[in-house]
């Protein structure tokens, strides 16, 4: 379980490939002397296990669903990765509920800086539009960030300095895709009301 808090940025330095369509990558960053083999990482919102790790980086195995669901197989060495360990059950639960399972991956349409914010707007896919609310919560490449508006094929997000200056959002460009997560409360209820019955009438 994730909060969607950024605590660091890696970088790509490894992408070895094996059929079919399962990827290791190595990651290098500052976390890697608190990890140990077995532990979760999110990257980019995508929890990964690491496997295996060396001075300053630490290795992961994406599998042939990770590699079609995520963006993480259209990067290359030299990208950066938004990167979070796992919640403690002793902490502030800052952000929001974040699994770290990616729902879909979505483009980038439009960046625009105002003043010292970013505004930044994000193609939503037919199928998980009912997912998105105003003031509601989304995580972008891991990032838990507030909707702000709601359109009819794409929801926008407002970045702070801060948040600017310490993620990937900053590396990113219109059409680059990015890694969406739904909040998982809203598809617990969509479930329930399904199985009830209370939807379709």
């Amino acid at each position: 379980m994730f909060t969607g808090i950024i605590e660091a940025i890696g970088e790509i330095v490894r992408i070895t490939k094996s059929p079919p369509g399962t990827f290791r990558l190595e990651v290098s960053t500052t976390l890697a002397s608190q990890l140990e083999i077995g532990e979760s990482l999110a990257n980019n919102g995508a929890c990964l296990t690491v496997v295996a790790k060396k001075p300053g980086a630490v290795e992961f195995d994406l599998l042939a669903e990770t590699a079609v669901r995520t963006n993480l197989s259209e990067l290359g060495v030299g990208s950066l990765v938004n990167l979070e360990r796992p919640m403690q059950a002793v902490s502030r639960f800052d952000g929001h509920i974040v699994q770290g399972h990616v729902d879909a991956t979505a483009v980038i349409v439009t960046i625009e800086a105002l003043d010292q914010d970013h505004r930044i707007e994000i193609a939503l896919p037919h199928a998980f539009q009912r997912y998105i609310v105003f003031k509601g919560s989304v995580a972008v490449n891991g990032i838990s960030l507030t909707v702000a508006e709601v359109r009819e094929c794409s929801f926008v997000v407002w970045i702070i300095p801060h948040t600017w200056d310490r993620t990937n959002l900053r590396c990113l460009t219109p059409g680059t895709r990015v890694n969406l997560e739904f909040d998982v409360v809203a598809k617990y209820v969509e479930r329930m009301l399904q199985t009830s019955g209370a939807l379709g009438r």
